[in-house]
């Protein structure tokens, strides 16, 4: 049951960061994370959904890092990867946050919100790591790297 999953835009680079469009509204949120989750189950991956918004440059940062050759094989071989676009909840003109309640988060109040998730749905990391990365643009490459090659469930 393989969705066509958001391909982010290329990578541009923006105070040495890349920097990819990931976040479409126009894409169907719902069955992206449901063929993910299916997917899982055989591949054996961990599912990450990114919800975040073309407009936040710390969104469209992570995007960005997940997306160059660095971190390309990697995610591959390890993460289901679905974007799923908020729109700006922050001014209560959210979308698709149906799915952060669907995984035990109650509100997002900033982007990008990252949640882990087993194949059956289990969230894997805590709700607040689930919302630290709103700073995604200012953190180190070594770093953001470092914690998706050792994540390990809380």
């Amino acid at each position: 049951m393989t969705a066509p999953q958001s391909t982010p835009s290329p990578p541009l680079e923006r105070n040495g960061n890349p920097e990819s469009l990931a976040y479409f509204a126009d894409r169907n949120a719902q069955f992206d994370v449901e063929s993910a989750l299916t997917d899982a189950k055989v591949t054996g991956k961990t599912v990450l959904v990114i919800m975040g918004a073309n407009w936040c440059h710390d969104s469209v940062a992570l995007a960005g890092w997940l997306d160059t050759p660095r971190f390309k094989k990697m995610m591959r071989d390890r993460y289901q990867i679905v974007y799923v676009d908020v729109g700006t909840p922050q001014l209560g003109k959210g979308r698709n946050l149906d799915i952060a309640k669907r995984f035990g988060i109650g509100k997002v109040k900033n982007t990008p919100l990252l949640i882990m998730t087993s194949a059956e749905g289990k969230l894997l990391n805590s709700k607040k790591d689930a919302a630290s990365w709103r700073n995604a643009a200012s953190r180190n490459e070594d770093d953001i790297y470092r914690y998706f090659a050792t994540f390990t469930p809380v």
